[in-house]
């Protein structure tokens, strides 16, 4: 009984050491949520703002230009997939490589080939796993990404997307991204959206007299000059709310994993507990036999 017992204290010492690992992780994911969250809601107007005008030069002109024109004949498309950079985070990671899968299926059907740009270890690692072709990568920032960041990545995307795709095996014909959209502490959703080219979508609810506008020089200097901005918009307010989701998520499953420590420590105390009680009822069961024992042996040589 003794072994035993040793044994539950032992897995005790090593859950409650455990947990301590998991609350602090939780602590520190609910302070960095906070700023992640600001972040999102500091970056979102610019974005937003930014897609809107070049969504107005795009619509209200004339001009053929490939930020608006999808190719006559595709042939191949870049998708950039945000995972984190470190684990513990439930579901996060494996629900934007499987959002990923689905759209990169999807383009494969429309006979593109695909570029797979990557942000995140989790990413990288699962497509080096599989042997799959990784065209970039970037990792050390998942969880905290700056604009330089954004802009590195969107430089590389931008490349890829002036160069000639029939020509150019880095060449790509369309822009996707894949995100976590981070909607509240509780519910965070993979998204992928296209870039570019753009999608101008015909309205079908009351009509609205927009603006006049001017473009100097022309509409498509115009498109020229805010392309690089747009795209760094996007792919950094992508980043920020992957960002913010990878904390939540994070505090979410190091809450359920400090929970279910607290769980398993309740159960080994009882079970301790049963032991070290049979451990005792044992000792008094073997102190009352040898009693008996020496009793007998004093009557008998009586």
């Amino acid at each position: 009984m003794g072994a035993q017992l040793r044994i539950y204290r032992r897995r005790m010492r090593s859950v409650k050491a455990t947990k301590k690992i998991t609350k602090a992780m939780e602590l520190i994911s609910a302070s960095r949520i906070v700023k992640a969250q600001q972040k999102v809601a500091a970056s979102s107007p610019y974005a937003n703002e930014l897609t809107r005008a070049v969504s107005a030069v795009a619509s209200l002109s004339s001009t053929n230009h490939p930020l608006t024109t999808a190719s006559l004949n595709p042939k191949r498309a870049a998708v950039l997939i945000i995972t984190a950079d470190r684990g513990m985070a439930g579901a996060y990671s494996n629900a934007a490589i499987k959002e990923g899968d689905q759209l990169i299926t999807l383009l494969q059907s429309r006979g593109l080939e695909v570029n797979a740009y990557l942000v995140g270890r989790k990413g990288i690692n699962f497509y080096k796993f599989r042997n799959r072709k990784i065209t970039s990568s970037w990792s050390g920032f998942s969880d905290n990404p700056t604009y330089a960041h954004a802009k590195e990545v969107a430089e590389a995307l931008i490349a890829a997307f002036i160069a000639d795709a029939q020509t150019d095996p880095n060449g790509v014909d369309e822009l996707h991204i894949i995100y976590t959209e981070f909607k509240s502490m509780i519910t965070q959703t993979p998204d992928a959206k296209r870039m570019l080219p753009l999608e101008v979508v015909e309205s079908t609810g009351p009509v609205v007299i927009l603006p006049m506008y001017e473009f100097e020089p022309n509409a498509a200097e115009v498109l020229n000059a805010l392309l690089p901005r747009y795209i760094q918009a996007r792919v950094f307010n992508a980043m920020l709310q992957s960002a913010a989701s990878e904390h939540a998520a994070r505090r979410r499953a190091m809450k359920s994993a400090t929970d279910n420590a607290d769980e398993l420590i309740k159960s080994l105390t009882r079970l301790a507990n049963a032991a070290r009680q049979a451990e005792i009822t044992q000792e008094i069961s073997e102190i009352v036999g040898g009693a008996d024992a020496l009793a007998s042996a004093s009557t008998g040589s009586e």
